[in-house]
């Protein structure tokens, strides 16, 4: 049953349009089967039995820029800068007329397409059953050749007709089943498996930006580790990261209780858990994917080694992702996240300027980021997570070394410039004055002007010597007091000495 209430009006007008025209208008695709699964579609697509001019005829604005027949209608009450995700999706709504196609010579689009008149044609070209569903709005009408409903009740992936013609017509189709398997949570029927293992080596046929789109959806599912699994396990993920592979079976020392391959996998898994970002969950799926190249037998320690796997890891995070055509951006935030994951660990040890060059390093827009890398290593070892006195202290110490220090920096006048107004000479008075006028901006922050300050500043280069250095002596304190409660402040809130 398809709950109306879930199809925007929007939606809703696109189609009836088409219908009054005469026409016939479905909707078909994901939308359909989220519907069926009665979720909120993230995305909508109509096929109509009309032609790109007939359907372009229908509505005010409309762009078509493709060989598919896809004729994109513009929703204008919609603006291109709108940020609600959901009300973005209905912006632009794709209306495909009923179509057939030929051979597709490349594993990837069609050599040609023709338009049909009959919704039957266009079923039989879908991918698997699940997305070969239509269903006709003003008649409330659900109509699904393939058994569709069928296997989305059975939580079940097959392809639409033989699973060899399928994935021949297009290869990225075995990527597209893992994808869905690990979305969904729907098991691949078998045939199709089997079909998916002989046909996954044209993947190398296809572009790699195209298989990046997928490998993301992968990873941003809920279940990310059984996807990469079943991309193994299918003979798959040699194809799109081989270097991953290398770690099954690599043994650890015995800080580890997974072989670098499953420590990969759970670490990913639990920034998944945790939703984080795309940029972290693929650094805390590569971040030890340098360990099998480095990894060393250590007589002195009877255990394996692995120095230098975080530089080695992340300049082949660079290779792979650039292989993989991810944007440039995003390639270096991950290849730094990677190379920097083994940032410190021992809390009694640790000193507050090594933190600082860690910041210094990665960059303050990552660094928490690279905290919760941390964390998925931890639990990709098997161990618990941060013990909550330890993860507090991590926090605290960023903090304190990301804060803005209490400093005469701060002051819109430096010691140059006090002896340019002045006409003095450099000497313990510049200092003293600097901390003077620094004392002033900290009771009256307004003060903080150049005219104020040189102003002042003449007035007091005046003083008696004795008088001035009490003056700045006391500005001294009073910063050295400041910062100390501001440095007390950001530990209390942690609750860590």
């Amino acid at each position: 049953m398809v709950r109306h209430f879930l199809i925007p009006k929007e939606i809703a007008h696109v189609a009836e349009t088409i219908e009054s025209a005469g026409h016939e208008a479905y909707l078909i695709g994901g939308c359909v089967r989220d519907l069926i699964r009665d979720i909120q579609p993230k995305d909508w697509d109509v096929t109509t039995s009309a032609k790109p001019e007939e359907i372009i005829a229908l509505f005010p604005k409309t762009f078509y820029e493709n060989d598919y027949g896809t004729v994109g209608v513009v929703n204008e009450e919609i603006s291109e800068d709108e940020t609600d995700p959901v009300k973005k999706t209905l912006r632009v709504v794709e209306v495909t007329p009923y179509r057939k196609e030929t051979t597709y010579t490349n594993f990837r689009h069609p050599d040609e397409i023709s338009f049909s008149a009959d919704l039957k044609d266009d079923l039989l070209r879908r991918d698997f059953t699940m997305n070969a569903i239509a269903y006709n709005l003003t008649k409330k009408e659900i109509v699904d050749l393939h058994e569709g409903e069928k296997d989305i009740a059975r939580k079940l992936i097959r392809t639409v007709g033989k699973p060899a013609d399928r994935f021949n017509e297009d290869a990225l189709r075995v990527m597209r089943a893992i994808r869905f398997s690990a979305e969904l949570g729907f098991t691949i029927e078998k045939e199709t498996m089997d079909a998916i293992v002989e046909y996954g080596h044209r993947l190398e046929h296809i572009a790699g930006e195209r298989i990046r789109d997928e490998f993301i959806k992968i990873i941003m599912s809920e279940r990310p580790m059984e996807g990469i699994i079943l991309l193994h396990h299918l003979g798959v993920l040699k194809y799109i990261l081989p270097e991953l592979e290398q770690g099954l079976k690599c043994e650890q020392n015995g800080d580890h209780i997974y072989d670098v391959w499953e420590h990969n996998l759970r670490a990913l898994q639990h920034s998944a858990d945790r939703n984080w970002p795309l940029h972290v969950r693929v650094a805390a799926l590569l971040h030890d994917v340098g360990k099998p190249a480095t990894r060393r037998w250590s007589d002195e320690k009877k255990d394996f080694t692995f120095y230098g796997h975080d530089v080695v890891g992340g300049k082949m995070t660079k290779i792979i992702l650039e292989r993989l055509r991810f944007p440039k951006q995003f390639t270096h935030d991950v290849a730094t996240l990677v190379r920097h994951h083994l940032f410190f660990s021992d809390i009694e040890k640790i000193t507050l300027s090594a933190v600082r060059r860690i910041v210094a390093s990665v960059g303050p827009e990552l660094v928490w980021d690279l905290m919760h890398v941390r964390s998925c290593d931890r639990i990709g070892m098997g161990r618990p997570k941060e013990t909550p006195y330890r993860l507090r202290k991590y926090h605290s110490m960023l903090e304190e070394a990301m804060r803005a220090p209490v400093s005469v920096g701060m002051l819109k006048i430096d010691g140059a410039k006090i002896m340019e107004v002045t006409g003095s000479n450099p000497g313990k008075v510049i200092g003293w004055t600097l901390h003077a006028l620094f004392d002033e901006v900290l009771e009256q922050p307004e003060y903080n002007t150049a005219e104020y300050l040189e102003r002042r500043a003449r007035e007091l280069i005046t003083l008696p010597e004795d008088e001035l250095r009490k003056l700045g002596e006391a500005g001294k304190d009073k910063k050295e007091e400041k910062e100390e409660k501001e440095v007390g402040a950001i530990r209390k809130k942690y609750g860590v000495k």
